[in-house]
């Protein structure tokens, strides 16, 4: 017994490999984590299998989707004090065919009996950069889960899922979240392949309703555009120090594909179709320099059914973190207002 302890502290107070390991073993990372199911009365903690003897009775909304299936299979990749996890899986897009990893996160709340046959609002996080091989968003070190976990216990946030899939095939283009010809299909990915994926794994709404996006740098012109170009699938947006037009070098010209890819020319043509209402909401830190892109947009297109705010992130710079206190501070309560939360089965 003495030896095996003698090694043992030889072995924890060693580092390379095994110290890596240990972190993991004791941390849970690369365990296989589940979402899926509609738990029963009595479940158990978040992540787990769960159990108990009675089911409660269905939210009585129509427009509550339970998962469709199939399942993904999901390893564990973090972990937050309330116990839920932050987990991974792999992807392949059967709309656009492009295979890439995606994390995924649901609060507390999802879990819980009296929420179990209600849907939750879904929030596609995208982040900026390369946004690859990772999406930085799904480290719990930026804060945006204890965020929404914060958020909600204060009452000014919904209980958000989560989902975080890469932004581009590769870390040597960005491919403006867009089917760009000869390219993969990251516009497909993001807007078709990536939401059917969130409705097979997590219990979500029918509706728009239920459907927002956020996203930072590269990740909020995504994010942005999405919601224009698809308004019957997504209602708001938190965009956070963005471009607001496409620039990726791959169009090589090609006008006409930019032009559907465009937020300004997005927003004129909903304007002119009188609907439906979208939701913007830019962020953008006092010591960055591109306010005055988000002011001409708000200007020019922030009327009829589209809906334009800006908050202002008192000596915020362009990352993350101070994204996330600009959230804190006020954006998410403002997307909280305008989209659904899940319904207890309580009343």
């Amino acid at each position: 017994m003495w030896i095996s302890a003698a090694l043992a502290v030889v072995l924890v107070a060693g580092g390379g490999g095994f110290a890596a390991w240990k972190l993991d073993w004791f941390s849970g990372d690369g365990d296989p984590v589940s979402f899926g199911g509609t738990p029963a009365a009595g479940a158990s903690a978040p992540g787990g299998s769960g159990g108990g003897k009675e089911a409660p009775k269905p939210s009585g909304d129509p427009d509550v989707q339970l998962e469709t299936g199939p399942r993904a299979e999901f390893k564990q990749t973090g972990s937050l004090d309330d116990g839920t996890k932050i987990a991974k899986t792999r992807l392949t897009g059967a709309k656009s065919g492009f295979t890439g990893d995606v994390w995924v996160w649901a609060p507390k709340e999802y879990y819980e009996p009296t929420y179990a046959k209600s849907a939750f609002p879904v929030m596609i996080a995208l982040p900026g950069g390369n946004g690859f091989p990772a999406n930085y968003w799904s480290d719990r070190s930026l804060g945006l889960q204890k965020a929404i976990s914060e958020g909600v216990q204060a009452g000014t946030s919904l209980p958000f899922v989560l989902i975080m899939p890469v932004l581009n095939p590769d870390e040597k283009n960005y491919y403006d979240g867009s089917d760009i010809p000869g390219q993969p299909k990251m516009g497909t990915w993001i807007a078709e392949d990536v939401p059917d994926f969130a409705k097979a794994n997590f219990r979500t709404y029918k509706s728009r309703d239920g459907w927002a996006f956020m996203g930072s740098s590269s990740g909020a012109f995504v994010g942005l555009k999405e919601v224009l170009q698809h308004p019957d699938r997504f209602k708001a947006v938190i965009a956070s120090g963005g471009e607001i037009v496409p620039d990726s070098p791959l169009w090589k010209g090609d006008t006409k594909g930019m032009d559907e890819n465009n937020p300004r020319k997005l927003a004129q043509k909903l304007i002119d179709a009188k609907g439906p209402e979208v939701y913007i909401n830019f962020q953008i830190g006092t010591k960055e320099k591109d306010r005055a892109r988000m002011e001409k947009f708000q200007t020019e297109f922030g009327k009829g059914p589209v809906k334009v705010t800006i908050r202002d992130i008192q000596n915020g710079e362009h990352n993350g973190w101070h994204y996330v206190r600009g959230m804190k501070e006020g954006s998410l309560e403002w997307i909280s207002k305008v989209l659904k939360g899940p319904k207890s089965a309580e009343g």
